[in-house]
């Protein structure tokens, strides 16, 4: 055999086995798929109808170490600078392992990843829990339910979020409906509280609002489709786009990236949840084209 031959192929061979520990695809066909990472039970990429819904930034740090920066990162179990530990929590940046392998149920894939407290969360958040996360793709869907149970003696308090970044062609065209009337929490002000007048709302400076008390379902209108987002123990939508300034400031994003995403947040972050032991919650979300 030839050496040359012999060494690139070993390369490439480990390089593949590199992928297959790292991450998991859901293929229903070459037109409708998902990638999800172990590092963070990151999902980072959505295919649906030949075209790409997750927006993951050109400069997305893949050491099994820093958050994702994009897809679908799991905030828990505190939304937020954290007095304990990370921003968001440990959730996005802990290796989850699988639970229940990828089967075809109908017509659709289905995956769940899980993830158990160990010495290294109970040093900052000293509870017994554990996190189920249930991926399922299907034709012009995908929906992502993180179970939460508290497996120890003792209640706990949490928040939790789901930090969906959605890509756009253009940020101009983007508009996020049903949220008109309820009240908001504006971190860009220094977190005043202001009750939204808009029917639409669009981007054309940063944006960072908690939305409370939302509809279980709101639309996003990318500028070329609706996406319906479809929500159930989830009240609050978060709505997120970091502009110019802040942009630059991010080591992992590029500078222009601001103009080709936006995030819309499903999460139960403006006050915390209880749970009591042997307790559970299912924290589900539901986009579909």
């Amino acid at each position: 055999m030839d050496y040359m031959f012999y060494t690139k192929q070993k390369v490439l061979n480990e390089k593949l086995k590199e992928k297959m520990e790292n991450k998991i695809c859901l293929e229903l066909d070459t037109q409708n798929k998902v990638e999800v990472f172990f590092h963070g039970a990151t999902i980072t990429s959505w295919v649906c109808d030949g075209k790409e819904k997750i927006f993951l930034s050109s400069k997305s740090v893949f050491d099994n170490k820093k958050a994702i920066r994009g897809g679908i990162p799991i905030v828990f179990p505190n939304f937020g600078p954290w007095e304990k530990g990370p921003q968001h929590g440990f959730a996005r940046i802990k290796r989850w392992s699988l639970k229940d392998s990828m089967r075809k149920i109908d017509d659709k894939l289905r995956v769940v990843l899980f993830l158990k407290d160990d010495e290294e969360t109970r040093a900052l958040w000293n509870y017994n829990f554990e996190l189920e996360y249930e991926i399922i793709l299907g034709v012009k869907t995908l929906e992502t339910n993180l179970i939460v149970k508290n497996i120890g003696t003792d209640e706990f308090d949490f928040t939790a979020l789901l930090h969906t970044y959605l890509k756009v062609d253009d940020i101009g065209k983007v508009s996020i409906n049903d949220l008109k009337g309820l009240n908001y929490i504006d971190k860009v002000k220094n977190g005043i509280s202001e009750t939204e007048s808009r029917e639409a709302i669009t981007i054309d400076q940063e944006f960072d609002r908690i939305y409370k008390s939302t509809n279980d379902t709101i639309s996003i209108n990318s500028g070329d489709e609706i996406l319906t987002m479809t929500k159930n123990n989830l009240p609050d939508i978060v709505i997120w786009n970091p502009w110019i300034e802040k942009s630059k400031k991010m080591s992992d994003f590029d500078d222009e990236e601001y103009k080709r995403m936006i995030c819309v947040e499903a999460g139960r972050v403006s006050t915390k949840l209880i749970l009591k032991s042997n307790e559970k919650i299912t924290l589900a979300q539901k986009i579909q084209v």
